[in-house]
């Protein structure tokens, strides 16, 4: 398919890149995207709240019907995010769709019957549900891994339009203000543990990674319509065996040398693209890793990024162009993560490992400063507010750090139910979604 130019709009767009994407929000305020308006899990709020228990400082705690991973998003007073409601199969129904599966990976599987997957308003200052809106349904979904939801990608909130992505099972563009599905596309994949690539707004066009078993490729389509403005097939792979191919991960927009760069982290390779045409500007081959789930952050001029499994690994590496590779600074193979994100605090790098250790590094030279073991499992990605750093474990515990060269333990706050999405910071305020409900913290 031949490109759509989306050249100017891109520049102009590029304010993505540093600022929220829609100028009269400023960054401590709104929350459009996964990790927020930068994208990196940073936050400018003042006063975000440091203590909270399941019956001190919260202000409301609403039920989300259905299940979902995805973070909220925030603009205008209101929280939205993403939620897919289940119906059960029967054992019969249960028994065909486990088939598909290798009989030794089953008892890591959930399967449903059918799956409605809706948007949920509520009101930020009272947390009375405004609505809910039936996007999509989906009958005898593939199976999905029992950490993961059929609604785990973030979705991205724009000047009152709502575009949520359910993978394989749909992406929708909703109008906020009707209430009315604009557009509604399919972009059939085998993800094979289920959905978890959250989309991304670059400029007039909506960001979407698709890397699967069967196909692996980035697309772009034009957000007022959904139609497809380019797509571009990832490098070829080593792996014969489609399941070593699979990523999950979310790109990021930076400009290197004048020109922007959409970087997109993928198993074996992290590619940049021009983000108006899709062309490949530079790729570089990281090994053998998959199932890349770790958002990268960019800063003093490099993209740290992680490979994903079998053995996870940390790469500092500077942008390349057109005419010149990329340029690996420095690498890190020990309590490398595979879920959560990497969390850049000024000169410091910090990361948790699924099972909690967590360390901090020199952003520059990969230097350890510090590690430690911080308790619970973990999969939401950090957030850096005010000087700290909140870790939200999968048990329900947030720790908070003080983001300096020492660790020091701040608060241990814990909650009943699990937490697999990323805390919302905002003025005075900090939102958190558990597996069964939405809570707004105030101290």
């Amino acid at each position: 398919m031949k490109p759509i130019l989306y050249a100017s709009a891109l520049w102009l767009g590029l304010a993505c890149l540093a600022t929220p994407l829609r100028a009269d929000n400023s960054p401590d305020v709104f929350w459009p995207q996964f990790r927020g308006p930068s994208g990196n899990g940073i936050s400018a709020a003042a006063g975000v709240p440091l203590h909270w228990t399941e019956e001190e400082n919260v202000a409301w705690k609403t039920p989300i019907p259905g299940k979902g991973w995805s973070s909220p998003v925030v603009a205008d007073g209101v929280v939205w995010m993403t939620t897919a409601t289940e119906r059960a199969p029967t054992e019969e129904e249960k028994a065909e769709l486990l088939s598909q599966v290798e009989t030794k990976q089953q008892k890591a599987r959930q399967v449903a019957a059918t799956v409605q997957f809706q948007a949920v308003a509520v009101d930020l200052a009272s947390g009375e549900v405004l609505k809910t809106v039936q996007l999509l349904e989906f009958s005898h979904p593939d199976p999905i891994h029992t950490l993961n939801s059929y609604a785990s990608p973030t979705p991205v909130l724009e000047d009152g339009f709502l575009y949520c992505h359910f993978g394989t099972y749909g992406t929708a563009c909703l109008d906020t203000r009707t209430d009315q599905v604009v557009w509604e596309k399919r972009f059939p994949l085998v993800h094979n543990v289920g959905p978890g690539s959250s989309p991304f707004i670059a400029g007039d066009l909506l960001i979407l990674i698709c890397d699967g078993v069967d196909d692996q490729y980035v697309l772009a389509l034009d957000k007022k319509t959904g139609e497809t403005a380019w797509k571009t097939a990832r490098p070829p792979y080593r792996a014969e065996d489609g399941d070593r191919r699979k990523a999950y991960c979310t790109p990021i927009l930076i400009e290197h040398e004048g020109q922007p760069q959409l970087i997109c982290s993928g198993s074996q390779w992290i590619v940049a693209y021009d983000p108006a045409t899709g062309e490949e500007i530079w790729k570089f081959d990281h090994g053998d890793g998959f199932s890349t789930v770790p958002r990268p952050v960019y800063g003093h001029g490099m993209i740290y990024f992680i490979t994903g499994f079998p053995q996870a690994e940390l790469f500092a590496l500077r942008p390349g162009t057109a005419s010149k590779e990329p340029e690996v600074v420095w690498t890190e193979t020990k309590r490398i993560p595979t879920k959560p994100s990497p969390q850049l605090a000024g000169d410091l790098l910090v990361i948790i490992s699924d099972g909690g250790i967590a360390a901090a590094l020199d952003a520059r030279t990969g230097e350890e400063q510090w590690t430690e073991r911080i308790e619970g499992n973990y999969s939401a990605s950090p957030i850096l507010v005010e000087d700290r750093i909140y870790f939200s474990s999968q048990e329900g515990l947030t720790t908070v750090i003080a983001a300096g060269p020492e660790f020091k333990v701040l608060a241990e706050n814990e909650i009943d139910g699990q937490i697999m999405a990323s805390l919302i910071p905002l003025p005075g305020q900090l939102l958190l979604r558990s597996d069964t409900a939405l809570y707004k913290i105030a101290e």
